[in-house]
């Protein structure tokens, strides 16, 4: 698809906007997105932004303190010192053997968020479509309770009694 603008560059970034009911489509290359002041956010590999996240904590020292920086994972050997060289871990335990320096750098990443959300696959039965979202409903209402945002929690406790 060409760029609506010059139609000479391949569309590259792609807006839907819905006003009033009406949906209208808009394709551009980067440049002329770029002229038209449409913001253009470009992905990032995971590994650069936990090393970017990694850096803006601060020194080494501030991040890792005496005990973490001496912690090697006892499944592979990584180390803390190898994951700031490398922005990747060795293997799966190493969340578990260096949670305590790698939590807030995944909630930081993730708008405060450490459990993963992804998407329900399309084919799921509806029944266990229902139980997921129940199950997210009630993390919400722990959540709400634990912040005492009452008001949100009952109307979360009255979503969930409708529900079920």
């Amino acid at each position: 698809m060409q760029c609506e603008i010059c139609q000479k560059n391949e569309a590259t970034i792609h807006l839907t906007e819905i006003v009033e009911g009406v949906r209208t489509e808009m394709h551009f290359c980067e440049q002329c997105a770029q002229e038209q002041g449409v913001a253009v956010k470009s992905h990032i590999p995971i590994n650069e932004l936990l090393s970017s996240l990694l850096a803006s904590q601060g020194t080494d020292e501030d991040i890792f303190g005496d005990t973490e920086k001496g912690l090697s994972c006892p499944h592979c050997g990584f180390t803390l010192e190898s994951y700031r060289k490398e922005g990747l871990l060795g293997c799966p335990y190493d969340y578990e053997v260096f949670e305590k320096v790698l939590l807030p750098l995944i909630k930081k990443a993730h708008d405060g968020k450490a459990t993963h959300c992804g998407k329900v696959p399309a084919k799921t039965p509806i029944d266990t479509k229902k139980q997921i979202e129940l199950s997210g409903l009630r993390q919400q209402l722990d959540t709400a309770v634990q912040n005492e945002d009452y008001e949100t929690a009952a109307k979360l406790r009255d979503k969930i009694k409708e529900m079920e």
